[in-house]
Parts: structure tokens; sequence; C-alpha cells
């Protein structure tokens, strides 16, 4: 595998991959039942032991 080859992947598939990975993060983010494990992840270092 070469330098072109895996430059013309990354340009291509490489992109449409990242892309994809982005998308999916930003969505499970703003999933409808995130915001309360959200809220519960915020609180866990202002709890007590």
């Amino acid at each position: 595998m070469d330098y072109n080859l895996m430059r013309e992947f990354a340009d291509s598939w490489g992109l449409l991959a990242m892309a994809l990975f982005f998308v999916g993060c930003i969505a499970f983010a703003l999933r409808p039942g995130g915001k309360a494990h959200a809220d519960h992840a915020a609180k866990i270092p202002l709890q007590d032991d």
C-alpha cells in the first residue's frame, strides 16, 4: 500500500466514515432519553461519599 493509494482512500471512504461517525455521535448525544443520563453524569463529581 503506497502513499497515493492511502491518500485516495482517506479522501473518499475515510472522509465518509469520519462524517458518519460524527453524525452518529451527535445523534447519540441528542437522543430523547439522553438528558436524564447527562444530568446524572454531571452531578457525579458533586456527590459526597
